[in-house]
């Protein structure tokens, strides 16, 4: 951006076409960071009878001979209440990793659990599938490999009857995706995406949410993008199945949505769209106006409520929105044009507030949506000017080093529109806050002050002579010596001194 005045600047110093493509590249790197923060984790459903959470049923660990005992109990006991005792002694027994550990070194264990896993008596398949279920839990791959003779009957339960019984082996086929590749390769061609697509038109919450996570889990794994979510094959393939669409329908607003079940689609929805193999199908399926609408809706429901749990919902809505509108395609498909409104940028700032308030961690997800809708959109950039917002944009400068770049980002993304955009930033509390800047120690935070405070003075000329008189030359002077700035501050110090 340094490029219109080149003869009262060094050679050396950036144009504005090389200022623009670092700032994407800034946010690229952003982007892969955002697709970088996994959620990986393990989830444990332990509801236990009161009747079993008295003192005589604490959790002990169990040796070999205590292991088999239970087993061989399980399997042969004369009654089927003892049966099924033993299998929550075992249970029990199997939170321990101790425990966990001498079952499956144990010859022959794994086996009698899932033929107590496949009976025809239905609460010793429930016990078994408890005991597999706290094996699950385990952060060791070798255990989760262990489980790999049970993944075939896990699967075909999920066609089962019993919404209690599916939600436990959703969990329990989500804990052992995470932890194990070979896992992961035994159930995809076991037909794991059928399945779960079959699971998403359950009526049932608890089953829905539990599907959410498994899936989660499955579109986490390394090797997603390559083997799992592309359209390779209607059989194991994410993108071919009619997943992408259910979820697009769980996250659509009205009385119908829930918010647990929102929140797990749209985290799966997330990991899809940063493994960036299908997001113009996305795109295609409706997915900016279904996450738009979803916007607004979140804004209206933080001003009714002060639910800080809505913030659970609305980072993976921000960071799909965002990562969607890089999309080439959003132009070619037509799906900014659903977002071109000024209340996607209103309902926007009200999320900033609300995070401003009450979680100011989420400030930069909002921040980034900001940042791509208005890059090159002179429209966003307008609403953000009519609506009278860069002031409370500005007061977000102090929440920190992170939030003070992306605010600058934007207000860069407005300035460079042109003359005209810049008059309307102009007279303010812009130059203040610029001047502000330029105190912080941050280097990015200055450089991309300077950036802004260029383009001020190349479209609003009478800028510069308030920087004079605001002692902005001394400002510039604490960092002509910084080699990552002192092409940029020397820069501004010859335009401002020859303006």
């Amino acid at each position: 951006m340094w490029s219109r005045r080149q003869g009262r600047l060094r050679p050396t110093v950036c144009g504005v076409e090389e200022l623009r493509r670092r700032r994407r590249e800034q946010e690229a790197a952003l982007r892969k960071a955002r697709r970088e923060q996994q959620l990986v984790s393990k989830r444990l459903l332990r509801e236990d009878a009161p009747e079993e959470a008295g003192e005589g049923c604490v959790a002990v660990i169990l040796g070999e001979a205590e292991v088999q005992q239970f087993l061989r109990q399980a399997q042969r006991g004369a009654e089927e209440k003892e049966r099924e005792g033993a299998l929550v002694s075992l249970r029990r027994g199997l939170q321990h990793p101790e425990t966990q550990q001498t079952f499956i070194q144990l010859e022959g264990s794994m086996r009698t659990l899932v033929g107590l896993l496949t009976s025809n008596q239905a609460l010793l398949q429930l016990e078994a599938a408890r005991c597999l279920h706290e094996l699950s839990h385990s952060e060791q791959s070798t255990i989760a490999e262990a489980c790999l003779p049970a993944t075939s009957y896990l699967l075909t339960y999920l066609s089962g009857y019993s919404s209690d019984f599916i939600e436990l082996c959703l969990y329990t086929l989500g804990n052992l995706i995470v932890e194990s590749e070979a896992v992961r390769r035994q159930l995809l061609p076991q037909g794991i995406v059928p399945a779960l697509a079959a699971c998403i038109q359950s009526p049932h919450v608890a089953v829905l949410e539990a599907l959410g996570y498994a899936l989660s889990q499955l579109l986490q794994a390394k090797e997603a993008p390559e083997k799992i979510i592309p359209p390779a094959s209607a059989s194991s393939s994410i993108l071919a199945s009619t997943l992408p669409q259910h979820m697009l329908q769980m996250l659509q607003p009205g009385p119908k949505l829930n918010p647990g079940v929102a929140v797990e689609f749209a985290w799966c929805l997330h990991y899809i769209i940063c493994s960036q193999v299908g997001n113009p199908l996305l795109i295609g399926h409706g997915a900016l106006s279904t996450l738009g609408l979803l916007l607004l809706d979140l804004a209206g429901a933080v001003q009714r409520t002060e639910d800080v749990g809505l913030e659970l919902l609305a980072c993976p809505v921000l960071r799909c929105l965002s990562n969607l509108l890089t999309e080439a395609a959003v132009e070619t498909v037509g799906g900014q044009m659903q977002l071109r409104d000024e209340r996607v940028v209103a309902a926007l700032f009200i999320l900033l507030q609300f995070f401003f308030q009450k979680q100011p961690s989420l400030l930069p997800e909002g921040l980034w949506l900001l940042n791509n809708l208005t890059a090159n959109s002179p429209s966003f950039c307008t609403s953000l000017l009519s609506l009278d917002l860069i002031e409370p944009l500005l007061q977000l400068l102090p929440v920190s080093n992170v939030v003070s770049i992306m605010v600058l980002t934007v207000l860069c993304n407005v300035a460079e529109k042109g003359p005209a955009y810049c008059q309307r930033l102009w007279p303010g509390p812009l130059l203040p806050a610029l001047l502000h800047t330029l105190a912080f120690s941050d280097t990015e935070v200055v450089g991309q002050s300077l950036e802004l405070l260029h383009l001020l003075f190349l479209y609003q000329p009478e800028a510069v002579q308030v920087f004079l008189q605001q002692s902005g030359l001394q400002a510039l002077e604490r960092h002509q010596e910084e080699a990552q700035l002192q092409d940029r501050v020397y820069a501004l110090q010859q335009t401002a001194l020859q303006g």
